[in-house]
């Protein structure tokens, strides 16, 4: 005979039932990140033994144990800290304005709907082109520097977010605009109280972008004419032939870039816990 008594809950009012959804939950989780985590050792061991035992060349590809020799004689000579302290700032300071200018832009193309019109093609045009063409231009200009690294990476991100945004303007629900203006509402009073907010999900989406363009440019930027940064270690570990060193600095950059994007993430959860809890 069943017990008509409900049963107990927790201090913090959790039913059984609910706790033992939560607890599936977490096992769910748990083993994402072993699958995840026996993937890695997977691949890191797999290379390691195929380099040992000539299933590939291990001057061509290296191997797991060679890159952390690489690796401790950069950092004992103090190098690596030098390069990667010097393209992670360009790349945060890169991404950066490369996204504050791309909002700033389709906030400025939303307010004049004459010049969204005029402008629109010209983007879709600038945004088609392959930006490492501009690296000349950069280097005339502002010197073969941090000036034209850093304008490689703000010309990857800036006008693809300025497309994603003004397009994400242009999506948000025509009827509370329509109801925002029965009321009165003027055209700053619906950007501020409706669309800025609404479109905040598909900023933080452009954000994730970024990441990997802002990358892309500093590294592609380093290629040309850096004499520091894990770019130039890149090309100059294949002008030397180490491949070894080539290695290190691919790994060094997935790292820093899977930080920087895990940071971004953790922002989209702090900005939208509200929205998820609805």
């Amino acid at each position: 005979m069943k017990s008509w008594i409900p049963a107990q809950s927790d201090k913090r009012g959790r039913s059984p039932a609910h706790m033992r959804y939560l607890r599936r939950l977490r096992l769910r989780q748990w083993s994402v990140w072993g699958c995840r985590l026996a993937l890695l050792l997977l691949f890191f061991g797999g290379w390691q033994i195929s380099a040992d035992r000539g299933w590939i060349d291990p001057f061509l590809f290296s191997s797991p144990s060679r890159i952390g020799e690489q690796l401790l004689q950069l950092l004992r000579s103090g190098d690596l800290i030098h390069h990667v302290v010097t393209t992670a700032t360009e790349t945060v300071i890169g991404f950066s304005i490369g996204t504050v200018s791309g909002i700033a832009l389709a906030t400025l193309i939303w307010s004049s709907p004459f010049l969204s019109r005029v402008l629109d093609p010209y983007l879709v045009v600038i945004n088609s082109m392959p930006k490492v063409a501009l690296g000349p231009l950069f280097i005339v200009s502002m010197g073969a520097g941090f000036g034209s690294v850093l304008a490689m990476g703000v010309a990857i991100t800036v006008i693809i977010t300025a497309l994603v945004i003004h397009s994400s303007f242009q999506n948000v629900d025509p009827d509370a605009c329509k109801l925002a203006r029965s009321f009165g509402a003027t055209r700053r009073q619906l950007f501020v109280k409706i669309i800025f907010p609404a479109c905040i999900p598909d900023m933080i989406a452009a954000l994730k972008v970024n990441v990997g363009l802002a990358w892309v440019g500093v590294i592609v930027g380093e290629f040309l004419v850096s004499k520091a940064g894990l770019g130039y270690l890149i090309i100059y570990g294949f002008q030397v032939f180490n491949l070894t060193l080539v290695m290190m600095s691919l790994l060094i950059v997935a790292v820093l870039a899977t930080v920087m994007y895990q940071l971004v993430a953790w922002l989209e959860h702090r900005l939208l816990r509200h929205r998820h809890l609805t």
